[in-house]
């Protein structure tokens, strides 16, 4: 299956506004790439470019060694998953998933091969004779799968392919999803708004805002190394917290009103030759612990999640979310003491909101 390559893609609009600008991208041949970011970031567009249903302002896109930008859609060898299942309600699931085949004068014998196969690899067997109405939310997509499987494409591509299943079906669909991937070995490029979706799924992960890519990389390394300050609010549940604060202390610490906030060694290195810059600091949840000295905090709201509690606090530097896991903990209208993790520490240039810290070595894990 060979890979898809993005080379400055852009895509500009008759109105002039920009939805895409100066994409650059590899996608390796069999990885699984999720496209992620808010609602209008260029993400459906990008895929749509790849599918041949938008075309490319500037820039080309490449499937394996071939220039597809003038090629039709039809002859890209790409099947797209939407959002909205797209199945024919007067056909039964045996004659959706053929559809495409027979337009495309496929053998009759050949059909029933790949008809037959997906169907048993999305369990669908005891549906082929039903009609779309007859069937579940989930079981309809399991179709759309089984429509773009029997295609037998170079590259798959889902557009946000489960916002409309619910919490449960989700998370059986994602896992539904990647066994595919493990068993077909395709090319695939994902779309979707939901982070969570993005880090249980992706082989990597691109973050796009405003229609620029801000980092590519692994889930593992994407949450520990975010390269800038959108990256780390938009990746993580619950969101990363902000502080503002002065380097001191010759980057030995990050002054956050009355409070020195230790760091780490990397952190401090970073900061080595900042003092009395001022710098964003980022803490994730569990990277707050409410014990010893640290930020006198308020507690606001407590939100019991099971096997864990998060706690948000009100303190002078601003609002806190920290994560308990402990059956013990504080009661709303506490007072607590919440500790930074030094070696957790994420820095970002107040002004730019790049990130201080070198991104990890192992980019794709």
């Amino acid at each position: 299956m060979p890979g898809v390559e993005f080379a400055g893609v852009g895509k500009t609009y008759a109105s002039g506004s920009h939805a895409v600008k100066g994409v650059s991208l590899q996608v390796a041949e069999g990885e699984f790439l999720v496209l992620v970011g808010p609602s209008g970031c260029g993400k459906s567009t990008l895929l749509r470019m790849v599918a041949g249903l938008e075309e490319v302002s500037e820039g080309e896109i490449r499937i394996g060694d071939r220039r597809v930008n003038e090629i039709a859609p039809r002859d890209r060898d790409v099947a797209m998953v939407f959002q909205n299942y797209a199945l024919y309600p007067h056909m039964s699931v045996a004659e959706n998933l053929a559809f495409g085949l027979k337009m495309r004068k496929v053998a009759p014998d050949e059909i029933r091969r790949r008809v037959g196969a997906a169907a048993n690899m999305l369990g669908l067997e005891r549906y082929l004779a039903k009609r779309p109405r007859e069937l579940s939310g989930g079981e309809r997509q399991r179709v759309a799968l089984g429509r773009a499987m029997v295609r037998e494409p170079k590259v798959f591509l889902f557009d946000e392919p489960l916002s409309n299943l619910d919490a449960r079906l989700r998370v059986e669909m994602r896992a539904e999803i990647r066994r595919l991937h493990q068993r077909v070995g395709a090319t695939m490029i994902y779309v979707t708004h939901d982070q969570v979706e993005a880090m249980t799924m992706g082989d990597r992960i691109a973050v796009l805002d405003r229609g620029q890519l801000q980092q590519c990389a692994g889930p593992r390394a994407l949450y520990a190394r975010p390269a800038n300050r959108f990256v780390a609010s938009f990746i993580g549940t619950p969101p990363v917290n902000f502080l503002e604060g002065v380097v001191a202390a010759g980057g030995r610490a990050v002054q956050v009103g009355a409070v020195a906030l230790p760091l780490g060694e990397e952190q401090r290195a970073a900061l080595a030759t900042r003092e009395g810059s001022r710098v964003t600091v980022g803490v994730r949840p569990e990277d707050l612990v409410g014990a010893g000295e640290g930020l006198a905090s308020t507690v606001d709201l407590v939100e019991p999640l099971g096997s864990e509690t998060l706690v948000h606090a009100s303190c002078e530097a601003g609002r806190l979310i920290a994560r308990f896991t402990s059956a013990v903990v504080p009661a709303v209208g506490a007072t607590l003491r919440l500790t930074v993790r030094p070696e957790a520490v994420l820095l970002f240039d107040h002004a730019s909101g790049v990130s201080l810290l070198e991104p990890q070595a192992a980019a794709t894990t």
